[in-house]
């Protein structure tokens, strides 16, 4: 797991929330970003044990993501209550309330990564009573590694508010895109082979949904980043557009 909170650097980062004459405020802040990336090394725990229970057959490890999930859930809530005070209090303008939305924004987004953890952990209980090929498992396990590899992108991104980070993660989801759909060709083939196969084929097309969910996600949170940064709502814009807008020479 990566660790994303550093205060002083981000105290120090030209993104960093402008200062205000309110101490305080400034700290509320800093404390709401720091917050998140706790939540977000918690939802990367949640996601590599999902993952390692459904590879592994360990029904352990995904009755324990199963029984944490309520932690992501709880500081979820914790974060958008902290963020409805801020803005009721503070009623924060421009940068500070584009902020404050992409907090709340990405929140929600982790909170439904954790969701897909406790999915893939409900089946890795499931799966457990079959015998999946390996060759299932090893695709399986590539396609994971992958989208772990997005998630800490974002989470960086989001640490230092990296416009440049967050666009390279957008742009490297549709890899994550082709690999789900090889997955799932391959276990239709699978089942059309075999029918004694339909069960732990339609198993890991589902684990699979799950982490290309993930990826989609931590494509949402590096949209926020970019959001926060530029002020720029890219949600219904072609990638090759915002690429070329945000590396247009200002």
């Amino acid at each position: 797991m990566s660790n994303h909170t550093e205060d002083g650097a981000m105290a120090n980062h030209p993104d960093t929330p402008h200062q205000h004459t309110s101490k305080q405020y400034d700290h509320e802040l800093l404390d709401i970003r720091n917050r998140v990336l706790t939540l977000g090394g918690l939802v990367e725990e949640q996601v590599e044990s999902a993952v390692a229970s459904l590879v592994e057959g360990n029904v352990d490890l995904a009755e324990r993501v199963i029984a944490d999930d309520y932690k992501v859930n709880s500081m979820e809530v914790a974060i958008d209550e902290e963020c409805t005070q801020i803005i009721a209090l503070r009623q924060p303008a421009a940068r500070d309330l584009r902020l404050v939305v992409a907090v709340i924004k990405t929140i929600t987004d982790l909170e439904r990564i954790g969701d897909e953890a406790k999915r893939m952990a409900r089946i890795a209980v499931d799966l457990s009573n079959y015998a999946p090929r390996r060759s299932q498992l090893s695709d399986l396990q590539h396609l994971a590694k992958h989208v772990r590899g997005l998630l800490r992108e974002a989470l960086d991104a989001f640490a230092r508010m990296d416009v440049d980070e967050a666009l390279r993660v957008v742009e490297e989801d549709h890899q994550v895109d082709q690999e789900y759909e090889s997955i799932t060709r391959q276990q239709i083939t699978y089942m059309m082979e075999d029918p004694r196969a339909i069960p732990i084929a339609l198993s890991i097309m589902w684990s699979a949904r799950a982490l290309e969910r993930i990826g989609d996600r931590s494509c949402n949170i590096c949209e926020y980043v970019i959001y926060y940064a530029k002020g720029k709502n890219i949600r219904h814009v072609s990638i090759e557009q915002v690429a070329a807008d945000l590396r247009r020479p200002q």
